[in-house]
């Protein structure tokens, strides 16, 4: 077993070429040296592999005017032209990795504006927004965002604070994996054996054993808020050094997987895949206590380049990807996150889900610019569709209206 000094494994861990796997059932492999053309739709090869399925398009129009719940925007400073205003609540480090200029460029271009949410003020006076897109923890922030939706019924908040909630904990988090029956999806998803240890870490190996979980385990911070510290993991060998961990935490078996982990991001219903490199198969007992090991989405080596068996480089099929994402949107309510996904060595059909997180790094995907942006276009298509549809119902019909005459 190697030991994975932060260099090493830093050497080897990093962002492989993107994948799209969307609505219309296309597989996009994109090359980060190839750069971004006017729609990252159009940027086919002969890698390009199409399945015959009719979609409708269903983006935003320009010039489409729906929208029976407009609002003024007097105290924002936006365009006329603008047709969707969001609100955003970002870290400054979220800022930076995601707000870049091409994406405020292509968005003023489509007609959707970014306005920042002044912290310092009640939410309630600033506005109105259509989205307010946030990655801000804390009660007082959430009690915010309802009050504001209870002013607003028909903002779109990307996402509500319970779904959030709900993945930044790691028990919770798979445990809406664990309850998956996918059927007809080409592969089945399951979750790592796993423990919840949140008593005396001297305690842990006989919990261990009573659980029946097999060495070598991974070790993760209960809590995954976004922090460093919720991503400092560790792989322990044997049962001694499992009482030098400390919970609360969980600890999950070692699944084989090549070396390879997939990174699925969920935008709406696009979906991207990265494949990336991972910790390498461990085939048997050669190594003892803990070893720490860097966080895997923070590399920077490719592992498209790399001289990887078919068998491990060859993505998830897509019929499952959009079969697992959907049912996540679904039990998670979240519309924006990733997955990280593996698929067991020497079980082509059997992928395990290991982590999930909410709003991830989306500026690391090429061509993420078009993606998010046609998702903002689609929510504004939807919304419209539904204030067309309540608007159509009320407009009095001057033929059949018993009171017209009267």
């Amino acid at each position: 077993m190697k030991d994975f000094s932060n260099e090493e494994q830093n050497a080897r861990l990093g962002v492989g070429t993107s994948w799209e796997c969307c609505a219309s059932r296309n597989i996009l492999l994109s090359s980060p040296s190839q750069g971004c053309t006017e729609n990252v739709d159009a940027v086919r090869d002969s890698k390009l592999v199409k399945v015959n399925v009719e979609t409708e398009d269903l983006r935003y129009k320009p010039g489409q005017d729906c929208r029976g719940d407009a609002h003024p925007v007097s105290n924002l400073n936006v365009d006329s032209s603008t047709k969707i205003i969001v609100g955003y609540a970002l870290t400054t480090k979220k800022i930076r990795s995601f707000l870049k200029p091409k994406l405020q460029v292509l968005a003023r271009e489509k007609g959707i504006a970014f306005v920042a949410i002044d912290r310092g003020r009640p939410l309630r006076e600033q506005g109105p927004f259509d989205v307010i897109l946030h990655k801000i923890t804390g009660k007082e922030w959430w009690l915010q965002l309802e009050e504001y939706r209870e002013i607003y019924p028909d903002v779109v908040i990307l996402d509500p604070p319970d779904a959030i909630q709900h993945v930044r904990n790691r028990k919770s988090m798979l445990q809406v994996v664990a309850k998956l029956k996918l059927r007809g999806c080409r592969g089945h998803v399951d979750i790592p054996k796993q423990l919840v240890v949140t008593g005396d870490s001297a305690m842990i190996p006989g919990v261990v054993a009573k659980a029946g979980l097999k060495l070598p385990l991974v070790a993760k911070p209960l809590i995954a808020d976004g922090t460093a510290q919720s991503h400092a993991m560790f792989l322990a060998f044997d049962e001694l050094c499992l009482t030098s961990l400390s919970p609360p935490l969980v600890l999950q078996e070692f699944v084989n997987h090549g070396g390879v982990l997939f990174k699925v991001y969920v935008v709406g219903d696009s979906i991207r895949v990265v494949r990336r490199f991972s910790l390498p198969d461990i085939h048997k007992q050669v190594g003892n206590g803990v070893i720490a090991f860097p966080r895997v989405s923070s590399a920077s080596a490719s592992a498209d380049d790399a001289d990887l068996d078919p068998e491990i480089a060859e993505l998830p099929p897509c019929e499952l990807l959009e079969c697992l994402s959907k049912e996540l949107r679904r039990r998670l309510g979240l519309r924006i996150f990733n997955l990280d996904l593996i698929r067991e060595r020497g079980a082509d059909d059997r992928y395990f889900i290991i982590d999930i997180n909410y709003f991830p790094g989306l500026g690391k995907i090429p061509g993420y610019e078009y993606v998010f942006t046609d998702f903002l276009l689609n929510l504004a298509q939807s919304k419209a569709e539904r204030s067309c549809s309540t608007l159509s119902h009320n407009v009095e019909d001057p033929i059949t209206d018993p009171l017209k005459d009267k």
